[in-house]
């Protein structure tokens, strides 16, 4: 059973972490700042991370903190698909040990012995359904089930991070975003430009916005375009910039055929910063409204979002931090286990969290607990 305080602390750390590489545009300072978090905050004794090259053939190891911090050496490269590094991400599958001095495609035992290295993670970094990157972790004790969940939130920030910035880096459409960060191109000539079958309607006064919340709403106008959208408009408010689209599809079309969102990233980073993605079909199910909305000031625009959870929701989720079961809940409140069961459905789905700690992790950064 995982230990839900150690979780929720160790979450925070990663909340902490996240923010710090927030709109970034600078891979070698994102992932040493992950590296150097790994060996400070979490007590690893040596990260690295690799990056895939360009023509994915190989991989580039581009941070490393703790024993070793040169990024030169006989692991600098790895090609794709060689020793543990590469074959992770060829895979895309982590691999996990505490007994790396056992493990038979170590190529140095007597390194892990003679630093006493017992636990090692190594883990793909995924975006956009393709490998960007692998980290990796080692540790002087074993790693408990509570650090790998954590370790997994971490890998995918960082890899949201990463590949906003290589998005950015890229041409679209004819388009140098780049050009656009260098207020060369504003925005809206930028989104406009990316739709083929509608023209973008602009409602407000065009207002300076972060990297960060340029790449999402040019990667989401991408998407849109993709989808083959008939209407799409942005819109400038007080405290918080939208764009919505209208396509001609049912919701289900609009998953891979994987079943994933091509939203899902896009979720989850604008959901760390204050943001709300919405999707909407008609009464006959052949239309979809889709939107994003993101406040101009990230994180300090989360408090507005403390009315999702109602009172009683949060008492629950509350307790469930303390560790207490269903059972104790609901002796605790005076009500049956089932409305306990339901209260933390409901909570789940307003946090958009796939499980109870992800969900005492969404409480928590979000001012509930």
């Amino acid at each position: 059973m995982l230990d839900s305080a150690q979780l929720i602390f160790d979450l925070q750390k990663v909340n902490t972490t996240s923010k710090r590489i927030s709109g970034c545009l600078d891979t070698t300072a994102i992932t040493k700042e992950i590296t150097e978090a790994l060996i400070h905050d979490f007590h690893c004794v040596f990260a690295r991370i690799w990056l895939t090259e360009p023509d994915g053939a190989s991989l580039k190891l581009v941070a490393s903190s703790g024993l070793h911090t040169s990024t030169n050496g006989s692991f600098a490269r790895v090609p794709m698909g060689a020793y543990k590094v590469g074959k992770i991400a060829q895979s895309c599958i982590p691999f996990l040990s505490n007994h790396l001095a056992n493990e038979t495609w170590v190529k140095d035992r007597d390194w892990a012995i003679a630093n006493n290295i017992r636990g090692f993670a190594g883990y793909p970094l995924v975006g956009h359904d393709r490998v960007i990157g692998v980290l990796a972790v080692f540790s002087d004790a074993p790693f408990v089930a509570e650090f790998l969940e954590v370790l997994q939130v971490l890998c995918m920030a960082v890899a949201i991070a990463i590949d906003a910035v290589r998005q950015l880096q890229n041409e679209t459409n004819t388009i140098n975003t780049t050009q656009f960060l260098g207020d060369q191109i504003p925005l809206p000539d930028v989104l406009a430009r990316l739709l083929s079958r509608t023209k973008l309607t602009l409602i407000g006064t065009e207002k300076k916005l972060s990297p960060t919340l340029a790449y999402l709403l040019i990667r989401t106008t991408e998407i849109f375009n993709q989808l083959s959208c008939n209407y799409c408009r942005l819109i400038y408010a007080e405290i918080s910039v939208t764009i919505e689209a209208i396509v001609e599809t049912s919701l289900p079309e609009v998953f891979n055929t994987d079943g994933r969102s091509p939203f899902k990233e896009i979720e989850f980073l604008a959901h760390h910063i204050g943001g709300e993605f919405r999707s909407q079909s008609s009464a006959n199910k052949s239309i979809l409204q889709i939107s994003l909305q993101l406040p101009y000031d990230g994180f300090q625009n989360i408090e507005l979002n403390k009315h999702l959870l109602s009172e009683r929701e949060k008492e629950i989720i509350s307790l469930l931090a303390q560790g207490l079961r269903d059972r104790d809940i609901a002796e605790e409140l005076h009500i049956s286990e089932s409305t306990v069961k339901f209260h933390l459905n409901g909570t789940l789905h307003k946090l958009n969290a796939k499980n109870r700690y992800q969900a005492i992790y969404q409480a928590t950064v979000q001012g509930f607990i």
